[in-house]
């Protein structure tokens, strides 16, 4: 049975606990019910597949108007994730989470968390969206901001151009900072 449970670090953050059932024949995982995470109306609009090679770091990115949901079928990753929502209980605090082989979550990422992820082995990652993709409300913080802390576990990660120009907290415009909605 699937238990969903918030994070102890960002408000609004869920994890849910997935069971796989399995036999000699190979194993069934229930990966997401829009019911374990009522606070959003889903409408699922977009599915997603991020396929990475060890050492790359994805992020980290943020969105004002969408909501992810993330699991990884194949490879282990290491999640990074951190609260930009000014007035919200827990503005500026960062969680990690391995998710993969052995690690069967899925995660419920609210608007305004920011997140990203560096690839452990070979990986992919699936992950489902409220709403289309929007260039407009794709923003990013850099991986390595030191006020975020984020523990990655990681000395020189493989980052594309875009995540390697994400700017520190203090320099993002007020205006491309996300609101605690709570």
């Amino acid at each position: 049975m699937t238990e969903i449970v918030e994070s102890g670090h960002i408000a609004g953050l869920k994890i849910a606990r997935l069971t796989a059932f399995g036999d000699e024949r190979g194993r069934f995982l229930e990966t997401f019910r829009k019911d374990w995470f009522p606070e959003r109306s889903w409408e699922i609009v977009q599915t997603n597949r991020s396929d990475s090679r060890a050492g790359v770091l994805r992020g980290l990115h943020y969105h004002f108007q969408q909501v992810d949901y993330w699991y990884v079928p194949r490879g282990r990753i290491r999640v990074g994730l951190a609260d930009l929502r000014r007035g919200s209980p827990t503005f500026g605090a960062s969680e990690v989470l391995e998710l993969g082989e052995g690690n069967e979550f899925g995660v419920f990422i609210p608007c305004g968390v920011a997140h990203g992820f560096y690839a452990l082995t070979d990986a992919t990652l699936t992950y489902l969206v409220d709403n289309y993709y929007n260039g407009k409300d794709e923003f990013g913080v850099a991986w390595d901001d030191p006020t975020l802390a984020v523990a990655w576990g990681a000395t020189a990660p493989i980052l594309s151009g875009r995540d390697q120009a994400n700017p520190r907290l203090d320099a993002i415009p007020d205006a491309h900072m996300p609101v605690w909605n709570g």
